[in-house]
C-alpha cells in the first residue's frame, strides 16, 4: 500500500513463513477490531440544501480519471459495498464517465443538485438519523534537502525496505482476518516483530539489511517524511528523487502530537505540525526522546511522477481523501464539507479557517485514519500545503456518491 501516511498519522490529538499455532494467535490477537460501521442511503431531507464545489470543478476530472483507471485494473464484475447496497465496477466507471461529462460545463450548485437528485444515490454514515460529524486533517508532498552519500551534514539515512522483512497475509490463515496482514521477520523460525525506531536509529542492524536511498540533515524532518509517507529529495547535484512509501515495520503508530500533549509541552489547542517542529528546534536535546515515542517506522521506495495514494494513482490536491477502507468503498466519489484557511492566511490561525464544500474521491488511507469519524485530505506541495495541512483540525460531514449508469 502506498499510504501517503503522512501528517494524517500524527496530527490526530484524539501518522512466507510458516507461524507457529501460538505465533500466529499473538498476531491475531495484537490486531484491532474491524470497524463495525453502517452506511446508508441519506434521504434528501438529509443531504446537502446544495452541491456547490469551491474549487469550480478544477482538478475533479483527474481525481475522477484516476478512480477510474483504478476501477479498470479490476475485474468488472467486482461489486463495492454502499451499506446495504452492493454496485459492480462496471457500472461505477459508467456512472463516473457521466459525472465527468456533466462537469464539462462547470454546472452551477443549483444544476448539480437537480443532477443528483434525479441521477445518483447518496450514502453517509448515520448517527441519529443524521451523518456522523468526521473529524479533517490534512497531508502534503514534503521536499527536503539530501546527499547520495553520508556526510558531515546529512548524518540521516532514507532507508528502502528491508531485506529480512515479511509480511504476512493473515487472511490465509484465517478466513476472518479478511485482508489483513502483519508485519515482521523471522528469528529461530518464528516471526517476530521487527525492530523499532529506536533500534533502528540508534544500531547498525539495517546495515547490510537495507538500501540508503539518500543522507538527509534533519532527523524530524525525515520524521515528518515518514509521517506524510512520500515526497521529494533535493540533492545536492540538483536532482531530485521522488520516494513513496513501500512498507512500515508493522508497530503500532504512537502520535508525538499526543505524546508532547501529555508531557505538558505544548497545550492541546495550540497543536499542529508546526508546533511540534518548533518546539524540537528550540529544545533539539529531546528530538531523540519525542521521536522515539513513536515506534512505527516507515521504508521507502523510489518513484516517478507525483505521489500516489493507496489504490497506487497519483493524487490530486483538495480532491484526494484519505479514508478508513474497512468503513469507506475504495475510490468512491465524495461530496465533503469541512474548512479551508482564508485565501491571504498565512499564518493559518484554525478560528480563522472558513467553510467549504467540495466533490472529492476516496484515493489513500492512513495509520490514524480509523473509523467513520475520520478523514484526511491531500493539499499538494509548496509552502501553502504545508501550512494547511499541518494545522487542518477541522469537523465536517462525508457524503458517497453513486453515480447511475443512463438506462437505455
Amino acid at each position: 500500500m502506498t499510504q501517503m501516511g503522512n501528517w494524517r498519522q500524527s496530527v490526530p490529538v484524539f501518522v512466507f513463513q510458516r507461524l507457529t499455532a501460538a505465533a500466529l494467535f499473538a498476531v491475531l490477537w495484537a490486531l484491532p477490531a474491524l470497524a463495525c460501521a453502517q452506511m446508508t442511503e441519506v434521504p434528501e431531507a438529509r443531504q446537502p440544501a446544495v452541491f456547490a464545489d469551491d474549487l469550480d470543478y478544477s482538478g475533479l476530472s483527474r481525481a475522477i480519471g484516476q478512480t477510474i483507471a483504478y476501477y479498470e485494473k479490476l475485474p468488472s464484475s467486482r461489486r463495492m459495498a454502499y451499506g446495504p447496497d452492493t454496485y459492480s465496477v462496471e457500472d461505477l466507471i459508467s456512472g463516473l464517465r457521466r459525472f465527468e461529462q456533466f462537469i464539462e460545463k462547470k454546472p452551477s450548485a443549483g444544476a448539480a443538485k437537480n443532477f443528483l437528485q434525479k441521477n445518483a444515490r447518496v450514502y453517509a454514515h448515520i448517527e441519529q438519523s443524521k451523518p456522523v460529524s468526521v473529524l479533517f486533517t490534512g497531508y502534503y508532498e514534503p521536499v527536503i534537502q539530501g546527499s547520495r552519500k553520508k556526510t558531515g551534514l546529512f548524518q540521516y539515512p532514507v532507508y528502502g525496505r528491508p531485506k529480512d522483512l515479511v509480511e504476512l497475509d493473515l487472511s490465509a490463515f484465517d478466513a476472518g482476518c479478511d485482508s489483513r496482514s502483519a508485519v515482521g521477520r523471522l528469528a529461530d523460525g518464528r516471526v517476530v516483530p521487527y525492530y523499532d525506531r529506536r533500534t533502528i536509529d540508534t544500531t547498525d542492524v539495517l546495515q547490510s539489511r537495507a538500501e540508503v536511498i539518500a543522507w538527509v540533515a534533519d532527523p524530524v524532518k525525515l520524521f515528518f517524511l515518514q509521517v506524510q509517507g512520500s515526497g521529494r529529495i533535493r540533492l545536492q547535484d540538483g536532482d531530485m528523487i521522488a520516494v513513496q512509501f513501500a512498507i512500515t515495520n508493522g508497530l503500532p503508530y504512537k502520535s508525538i502530537g499526543k505524546y508532547l500533549i501529555d508531557k505538558g509541552k505544548i497545550n492541546r489547542s495550540e497543536m499542529s505540525m508546526q508546533a511540534i517542529a518548533a518546539y524540537l528546534e528550540k529544545h533539539s536535546g529531546e528530538i531523540r526522546e519525542v521521536l522515539f515515542s513513536n515506534p512505527r517506522y516507515v521504508f521507502f521506495r523510489k518513484a516517478r511522477g507525483g505521489p500516489k495514494g493507496s489504490l497506487g494513482v497519483d493524487l490530486t490536491p483538495g480532491r484526494s481523501v484519505a479514508l478508513d477502507r474497512d468503513v469507506s468503498p475504495a475510490g468512491a466519489l465524495l461530496f465533503i464539507c469541512a474548512k479551508k484557511p482564508p485565501e491571504k492566511n498565512a499564518a493559518g490561525r484554525k478560528h480563522d479557517w472558513v467553510p467549504f464544500c467540495r466533490f472529492a474521491c476516496s484515493q489513500d488511507t492512513g495509520s490514524a485514519i480509523s473509523g467513520k469519524k475520520r478523514a484526511d485530505l491531500f493539499w499538494g506541495s509548496g509552502p501553502g500545503a504545508r501550512m494547511a495541512a499541518g494545522h487542518m483540525q477541522h469537523r465536517g460531514r462525508i457524503y458517497y456518491l453513486v453515480i447511475l449508469p443512463e438506462s437505455g
